[in-house]
């Protein structure tokens, strides 16, 4: 590894180190939540890689402010790398991380999605449902954000979290629509609700 400005256009990297030894606990818990939401990749306990881009850099740079300011020690170096191979490695690792964390989001899209169904089928298709379903479907949308954000190298999932999430909205808006259906008829001309142990 080099200090020496990116060759032919490669990927620049920053190498932070961070100590927290001696500092309050919080430091070192404030450290760590912010290095795993920018998608820190550690090369070993207290060292890890990021891509230097300009956003990272800011949020390092703040970071390492931080650590020393609290009784912490903190450094942030802008590196590349000479082997190919060796960034290709670097890469496929930020991918993979990413990749487990789309396939948490593709994990809880079923349940979801089967909540809707199981409403519909119980003929629970309210106002009520829907703003729950709503603030569900928020939940998921921040969540798909926050991984984005730290995929710098498109994983090969992100298309399939991002389609997955899209069929959560369709569904949701059919379930509003049945919702606002059910709502508008007079409540004597509503069909009855079947009781909870009839959809077992």
């Amino acid at each position: 590894m080099t200090c020496a400005e990116k060759p032919n256009g490669g990927e620049s990297w920053l190498l932070v180190t961070a100590s927290t030894a001696g500092a309050a606990d919080s430091l070192r818990v404030a450290i760590w939540r912010k290095l795993r939401s920018l998608g820190a990749l550690y090369l070993q306990q207290s060292v890890c890689v990021l891509p230097a881009r300009p956003d990272v850099e800011r949020e390092i740079r703040r970071l390492v402010d931080r650590a020393r300011a609290n009784g912490g020690a903190a450094r942030m170096l802008r590196i590349t790398l000479e082997d190919a191979n060796e960034q290709a490695q670097l890469v496929a690792e930020l991918q993979a991380a990413r990749d487990d964390e789309y396939g948490e989001v593709l994990e809880r899209v079923p349940a979801f999605l089967d909540e809707l169904r199981s409403e519909r089928d119980r003929d629970r298709a309210t106002y009520e449902e829907v703003e729950e379903s709503e603030a569900d479907l928020e939940r998921f949308r921040a969540w798909l954000a926050k991984i984005d954000r730290r995929d710098y190298f498109g994983a090969p999932r992100r298309a399939e979290a991002h389609a997955a999430v899209e069929r959560c909205v369709r569904a949701l808006e059919i379930f509003e629509s049945e919702a606002f259906a059910r709502d508008s008829q007079p409540a004597a001309e509503r069909p009855p609700l079947r009781a909870l142990e009839d959809s077992a």
